[in-house]
């Protein structure tokens, strides 16, 4: 999996942090504020990703994804007042809730030690992830994002996003090196069919949100963990195998 390989490059949210649970949360307050306290019976993780899908040629999904729930919900904000207010509410989440999964540092620092370049490929806006880079406490203690990996590349830096490979592109690109010298770490089906996409294998962390996909990433990705813990002792038997 690993032992050729000289860049890592993992998805955030789902993937290294513990977040989709807390933006579950934050849309189901969202759509609870803009929609008059209604919301129906719908899995918003799965829908948010849907519509992010759908929106990723646009040059903004997420503002997208606010137009569709104003829409969706009879809201008489704009679609710009219902994605401002989305961040008011996700800002003290993303400050002090979310955290790395468990054991997360360890396989980052670990892989850093070993000499391994690690790079971040996140649909996130950039804006939520100067939040963990520089003020969430959870993540700058446990493994600074600045001191162990040499590119993150969000939103901002593509102008199509996931399944569409461009940010993986730009990766290889940036450090020039082939596919071939490329692992993904990835939690969800869009992420894995972008690795798909660019050709590059995929290793693939649970996340219990992706449940709604599993068969489909199952069958689209090399690698499969069921927690940090269970892919350290993978990568370090394979890299320290004699």
């Amino acid at each position: 999996m690993i032992k050729n390989k000289k860049v890592i490059i993992f998805d955030m949210d789902g993937t290294l942090i513990d977040s989709i649970g807390i933006w579950n949360k934050i849309d189901k307050e969202l759509i609870k504020a803009v929609g008059n306290g209604s919301i129906d019976n719908v899995d918003i993780g799965k829908q948010r990703d849907e519509k992010l899908k759908e929106y990723s040629k646009c040059e903004d999904a997420y503002l997208e994804y606010c137009g569709f729930i104003k829409e969706k919900y009879n809201s008489k904000m704009s679609k710009k007042e219902i994605k401002k207010l989305r961040y008011e509410i996700a800002d003290n989440y993303l400050r002090t809730v979310i955290d790395y999964k468990p054991n997360a540092e360890k396989v980052l620092k670990y892989l850093k030690q070993k000499g391994f370049i690690l790079t971040i490929a996140s649909t996130t806006n950039d804006h939520t992830i100067e939040n963990y880079k520089n003020d969430n406490q959870n993540i700058i203690n446990k493994a600074n994002i600045e001191d162990i990996f040499s590119l993150v590349y969000s939103k901002g830096a593509v102008k199509e996003l996931k399944p569409n490979p461009e940010i993986l592109y730009k990766i290889l690109t940036e450090l020039n090196v082939d596919k071939e010298e490329c692992l993904i770490i990835e939690d969800s089906l869009i992420g894995v069919e972008a690795a798909n996409n660019a050709y590059i294998e995929v290793a693939v962390i649970y996340d219990k949100y992706s449940d709604c996909n599993r068969e489909e990433i199952n069958k689209l990705s090399q690698y499969r963990f069921k927690d940090y813990n269970e892919m350290l002792n993978y990568i370090k038997n394979e890299l320290e195998d004699n």
